[in-house]
């Protein structure tokens, strides 16, 4: 089983690493500006980088073997902590498409289940949708303030986002039209949300630390939703949340410098949380099997904890700034 893992940040750098042994096995040199998020395209082929104005996708394959054919599991039976900074000749930083057309830094970005199109957003107040065969936009969606978020709905026919001033939005592609406008909290800036794989909840995370959670359902690809829970999940800034694969558990980072996991089976109870980092905790991503956690931090490294017993499997250093966004590939 190949694993991909690749981190990036403020250091201009996108870096892959073997999960296994903790060894950078390539760096992609990202000259434009610090790197906001990575993507993963579901068949392995393309690494996406949002920065500033612009998003580079990179051609996984074509610059050499991205990861580990030993599972994120292995590395948890390697003999406990460890960490290295090697770094591999092989630094082809050559993107293969990129997609220009946003005024300000690109806050997130999603893959279509096939990979045909990508949508975007933006601290400019758009967000974009884009034909991925070519790089050109579908369509766009202004908004008046900062865009954090937006993922796609896993019906594939719904975008949902979230902005600096507190709004939560749907936006139907089929009908082109928003269909609903949430404001958990006025004007407390949502910086995050999440979905879980079957479309059902919706989790969101804002500014004062609280998540705010929904219950959805799609009939005839028209969404409702239904407040479920809200909870205080940090005593700061919420930077990102995200729902696990198997979708009973949920991970939030924060400025507080930790992560937590919360169970979305016992009414958001908190499982644990991932002390060790030093200062901000910017991304996080769950293993396929949900046993792990990767996440990125303002101290320069990215970690791989153990949810069994909270304990950082691997440390993976290399990054001479802040790393701020992480992708893990590893089904």
């Amino acid at each position: 089983m190949s694993v991909i893992l690749a981190s990036a940040g403020y250091d201009h750098t996108i870096r892959f690493w073997d999960a296994l042994t903790g060894v950078c096995s390539r760096t992609i040199q990202h000259t434009d500006s610090q790197v906001n998020r990575l993507e993963i395209t579901s068949d392995k082929r393309f690494l996406a980088a949002a920065g500033h104005l612009y998003v580079r996708l990179y051609d996984i394959r074509q610059t050499g073997s991205a990861g580990n054919t030993s599972s994120l599991v292995s590395a948890g039976d390697n003999g406990g902590a460890g960490s290295s900074n090697g770094t591999s000749a092989n630094n082809n930083s050559q993107a293969v498409m990129t997609f220009e057309g946003h005024t300000s830094n690109v806050t997130s970005l999603a893959f279509q289940i096939e990979n045909k199109w990508m949508v975007t957003s933006s601290e400019d107040g758009m967000v974009k949708v884009w034909d991925i065969r070519a790089p050109s936009v579908q369509r766009n969606y202004k908004h008046n303030c900062p865009v954090n978020e937006v993922v796609i709905h896993p019906n594939q026919g719904e975008l949902i986002l979230c902005d600096q001033d507190g709004n939560i939005r749907i936006w139907d592609l089929g009908e082109n039209q928003c269909t609903h406008h949430l404001i958990p909290e006025d004007d407390v800036p949502i910086n995050s949300l999440s979905v879980t794989s079957d479309g059902s909840m919706l989790v969101a995370g804002n500014n004062k630390g609280n998540c705010y959670v929904w219950n959805m359902q799609n009939n005839r690809d028209i969404t409702s939703l239904e407040p479920s829970t809200k909870f205080r999940s940090h005593s700061k800034y919420i930077t990102r949340v995200v729902l696990s694969t198997d979708m009973k558990h949920l991970a939030t980072c924060s400025a507080d410098h930790t992560a937590r996991i919360w169970s979305t089976e016992q009414n958001f109870n908190l499982e644990t949380t991932l002390q060790g980092h030093q200062r901000w905790v910017w991304d996080c991503a769950f293993s396929a099997d949900s046993a792990y956690l990767v996440t990125a931090c303002s101290d320069h490294y990215v970690r791989l904890w153990d949810l069994s017993n909270s304990e950082t499997v691997r440390q993976y250093n290399g990054h001479h700034k802040g790393a701020v966004c992480v992708a893990l590939n590893d089904i």
